[in-house]
């Protein structure tokens, strides 16, 4: 039996592009169930494109995704956003908006015309914030905040839709190294303690190969390699991928691969 009937989100054959422009052809990936799942590769090598497409927020030119067995273009958007949270890059705020209420926004797929505000809803919000340290802003102007601290605003929101599967594209950006490392550590609990899936952009490979349950490293719309990160993270794959010598030492506190890149003539 194949991995893909185990995968809650999976894609088959994708032809990927803008208007005239293909990123991929021919991709077909499947995310492991209850693990971290980090992408990596160059710029403009398909991660991005890959993951707004997994997402729904971009169609594939050819080829389909399925969501827990479904295909996700068929599926209502309600039902989609209850089993799936986004979070894309350069995600903008409306115009005078509180931290508390964008965050308040990822319970939207919990609401219909009739409901109303509940007891859950609220503690939704509020875990989301304190998980990723913005609670005592929740009273601030998103507008007001810097770099950081409104990436973490939107990590919040994602995380109050509470949804089983969480698909992050370079969350750690504008974030200093210990939010990065309180991120990485809040979504390997995520996955640990609430079971969920989680496939995550990143562009840092010892964050990668330190926090990935599976890793998958991408290149000129490919997949090259996929797998555990001790098992295919060698010199050679990160200077095919990347045209990056380097040396792989193993890491002396999480024993994952730690890559030390080389300089020219090295």
């Amino acid at each position: 039996m194949s991995t893909a009937q185990f995968s809650p989100l999976r894609a088959e054959n994708l032809t990927l592009g803008y208007e005239k422009k293909v990123v991929a052809r021919d991709l077909s990936v499947a995310v492991p169930e209850g693990k971290v799942t980090v992408i990596i590769g160059p710029n403009a090598c398909g991660k991005s494109t890959l993951l707004r497409t997994l997402s729904r927020l971009m169609q594939p030119q050819k080829g389909a995704v399925w969501l827990n067995g479904k295909m996700i273009g068929e599926m209502p958007t309600k039902e989609v956003a209850k089993q799936l949270g986004l979070l894309p890059q350069n995600s903008t705020a409306p115009g005078d908006i509180s931290v508390a209420d964008l965050v308040a926004r990822g319970r939207y797929p919990h609401q219909n015309l009739f409901s109303r505000w509940r007891a859950e809803d609220t503690q939704a919000v509020e875990e989301a914030m304190r998980a990723t340290g913005v609670y005592e802003l929740a009273d601030r102007l998103v507008d007001n905040l810097s770099g950081g601290q409104r990436q973490r605003v939107w990590i919040a929101m994602v995380l109050a839709q509470q949804t089983p599967l969480l698909l992050l594209d370079e969350p750690t950006t504008w974030l200093d190294i210990a939010h990065q490392i309180d991120l990485m550590e809040l979504m390997c609990r995520l996955n640990q303690q609430n079971a969920r899936t989680l496939v995550v952009v990143l562009h840092d490979l010892n964050h990668a190969c330190r926090y990935a349950g599976h890793l998958i490293a991408m290149k000129d719309g490919k997949i090259v390699a996929e797998g555990a990160p001790a098992d295919i993270v060698t010199p050679e794959l990160i200077e095919q991928v990347f045209g990056l010598r380097c040396h792989i030492i193993d890491c002396p506190i999480s024993h994952t691969p730690l890559i030390i890149p080389l300089g020219h003539g090295k």
